[in-house]
């Protein structure tokens, strides 16, 4: 297996990309640069179904879509998008609500919390950016065994 064949490097290199795409757009509409978006999970579109998309795929196009090896990576995959989607998605809204509860308390009763942080919000996706995310991730993989 040469370099470019590895679905490890294609499936981590589609991350990469999306994270600094998520970092290009958050900088577009902010106007200012977030370094933190590089690492952040959340938003579209999801770097993790991206990814395992691009897996799937890769491994997929290199050892057959009938291979053993496929089928794992297409059963851990559905796992990995369906905690996208379902678990770390239903964690972030009840951040959200969490993060309203603590700041009504602090507001009405004058509460100080030192070192208190908000809950991190954007963990999770929606049905859409996890469906964006996958078909990147296979228009990724197959322009990667394409043109790399």
């Amino acid at each position: 297996m040469t370099l470019p064949d590895s679905p490890l490097l294609a499936a981590a290199s589609c991350a990469i990309l999306i994270q600094i795409a998520k970092f290009v757009s958050d900088w577009a509409i902010h106007k200012r640069l977030n370094f933190q978006r590089l690492v952040q999970t959340g938003g579209m579109p999801s770097s993790h179904a991206g990814s395992v998309a691009t897996l799937s795929t890769a491994v997929g196009t290199s050892a057959g879509f009938s291979s053993i090896e496929f089928q794992v990576a297409c059963f851990f995959s559905i796992i990995v998008v369906y905690d996208a989607a379902g678990l770390r998605r239903a964690a972030g809204m009840q951040a959200q609500v969490l993060n309203r509860l603590v700041t009504r308390m602090q507001q009405e009763h004058r509460l100080i919390l030192p070192g208190e942080h908000p809950l991190a919000e954007l963990l999770g996706h929606t049905p859409f950016e996890v469906l964006v995310g996958i078909l990147f991730g296979v228009v990724f993989a197959w322009c990667w065994y394409v043109f790399v």
